[in-house]
């Protein structure tokens, strides 16, 4: 007697192996049988033919920790309804632990205010128990955040770290591993990481190579400086032989466009010797960021408050904007997606701010982080749909969100989230595989799957498998398609059927059941 039996279906077991027939038996949260199960019973049958079934995403790259979803919305309905059955957080070089200070918390304070929030916690151990006492709809791992490493020691000074405090650090970052993170990451883009050495992350991917984790990093620089971004995390990789990540692949702006053939290229270069390099893409020409990176560098040195004085400042201001008027960034294409502002915005684009305020869209820029307090998350098409391609198909690509979970009510926020939390799934299925065929299916389930949880020391997930979890999403490959656009994200997509999350339905004919059977994947 099984609890579920999923018959008919025609199986992607997530290895890339060819799709074929066969029924799954579920007991307790476990696959027990994949085989002919026509003659046996079960508490629960699922009809699944004319469906695909496969293992249920892994999105490695998702925020729902840094933009508190997992604690006000702890459905997180949005990554539900495209599949994914577990999420790592703690990315882009934040996480929500280890606070080993007061000031390490407010590293994610650029995506969420830290006034507001309440925590009952400081470690890692303590952490994942808050989290697991939450119950999310589905898995949660996390890794530890550079960022919050370095904010426990520095505040909001700008300076580089001594050899006593790294190594204090790495010593902190092995114990976060030990109570469960999948290893660390970095976001050097950001104004308090901007000062990290390449000795620095050398130092602390020395440790997390020790335990076997891997180091995730956001970039120091996605447009004209792009490719030395790339040559410097595969150079800590080469040095310390961690498993290396880099965070949604990209290059932003038309005239550096042609650099990611020389990217995709140096990362085949560094696989070919040995490396375990991977990173993974969103598909979408849209990208979200934080509008104070646009500033020039200097003019955020010191942290938010010291970029507001300055901004405050008439003969600084005045040089700020010159400097932006002189860059290579098209400011007209910059959308605000959230601020404090939120309820008052009446338009969303900076170019129409600037318009109608009778000032320059720089002047615009200005204006609203000082009135936002410097907390101003955009959106900007600046990317190319041919890299998107590129990097899709490259062995070495895997797909996350680099999103968060919401209910498709959040618009009544005045938020305007990025579509890549709706629908970036759905979209790769719909335009990649079936659209411009550039995957096949099990090459496309293999890249949302088996290759991130292998990657990231997911066990028993990402796989068809007996005797592993029970995370299984079906398809309708007549259905499937993303509906979220730039302008209405809060949409749903069609074509995911039914979900399970360790045995249990969490969506049925594409409607959520209200089940949070998710679990804390500790390293």
């Amino acid at each position: 007697m099984y609890d579920v039996i999923i018959k008919n279906g025609t199986l992607i077991d997530g290895t890339g192996a060819p799709m074929y027939r066969a029924d799954i038996g579920i007991k307790d949260d476990k696959i027990a049988k994949i085989g002919d199960l026509q003659n046996e019973k079960s508490e629960i049958g699922i009809d699944a033919a004319d469906r695909l079934v496969c293992p249920g995403f892994v999105d490695v790259n998702n925020h729902s920790d840094t933009y508190w979803q997992i604690f006000s919305n702890p459905d997180l309905e949005s990554l539900v309804h495209q599949g994914i059955t577990t999420i790592v957080g703690g990315n882009c070089g934040s996480s929500l632990a280890p606070l080993l200070g007061a000031k390490a918390i407010v590293s994610v304070q650029k995506w969420l205010s830290v006034n507001n929030t309440s925590l009952d916690w400081l470690d890692m151990r303590e952490f994942l128990a808050v989290v697991e006492k939450k119950k999310l709809s589905v898995n949660f791992a996390t890794l530890v955040g550079q960022a919050t490493l370095r904010r426990s020691i520095l505040g909001d000074e700008m300076r580089n770290l001594n050899f006593r405090e790294v190594d204090f650090l790495a010593g902190k970052l092995a114990d976060a591993m030990k109570e469960g993170a999948l290893g660390m990451s970095s976001g050097l883009v950001y104004t308090h990481a901007r000062s990290t050495t390449k000795d620095e992350i050398i130092r602390l991917a020395e440790k997390i190579g020790k335990h076997d984790g891997v180091y995730v990093t956001h970039m120091r620089d996605e447009n004209a400086g792009f490719l030395d971004s790339v040559e410097e995390s595969i150079e800590i990789a080469r040095l310390t032989k961690v498993k290396l990540h880099i965070s949604h692949l990209k290059v932003m702006g038309e005239g550096n466009w042609s650099l990611m053939g020389d990217a995709l290229d140096m990362i085949s270069r560094a696989r070919e010797t040995g490396l375990d390099v991977t990173f993974d893409v969103y598909p979408y020409t849209n990208t979200g960021s934080v509008l104070y990176t646009l500033l020039p560098s200097w003019a955020t040195d010191g942290g938010k408050k010291m970029m507001l004085n300055r901004l405050k400042n008439p003969a600084i201001r005045a040089k700020v904007v010159a400097e932006m008027k002189a860059s290579a960034i098209d400011y007209s294409k910059i959308e605000i997606a959230s601020s404090p502002l939120n309820k008052t915005l009446a338009r969303r684009k900076i170019a129409e701010i600037a318009v109608s305020q009778e000032k320059s869209i720089e002047d615009a820029i200005v204006d609203i982080l000082i009135a936002s307090d410097g907390q101003v998350i955009i959106s900007m098409d600046v990317l190319s749909g041919e890299n998107i391609e590129k990097a899709i198909v490259h062995p070495a690509a895997v797909i996350s969100t680099n999103g968060s979970g919401y209910r498709d009510n959040h618009g009544q926020t005045g938020e305007v989230v990025h579509p890549r939390s709706f629908g970036t799934f759905p979209r790769v299925l719909a335009k990649y595989v079936l659209g411009k065929r550039l995957l096949h299916w099990e090459e496309a389930i293999a890249k949302m799957t088996s290759l991130p949880a292998r990657k990231f020391g997911i066990k028993k997930r990402g796989e068809l498998k007996e005797g592993y979890f029970a995370d299984i999403t079906i398809i309708n490959r007549d259905e499937i398609q993303d509906l979220a656009t730039p302008e209405n994200p809060y949409q749903y997509n069609r074509g995911i059927d039914l979900v399970l999350v360790n045995g249990h339905i969490a969506l049925q004919d594409g409607v959520y059941t209200g089940s949070r059977s998710g679990e804390v994947i500790r390293r």
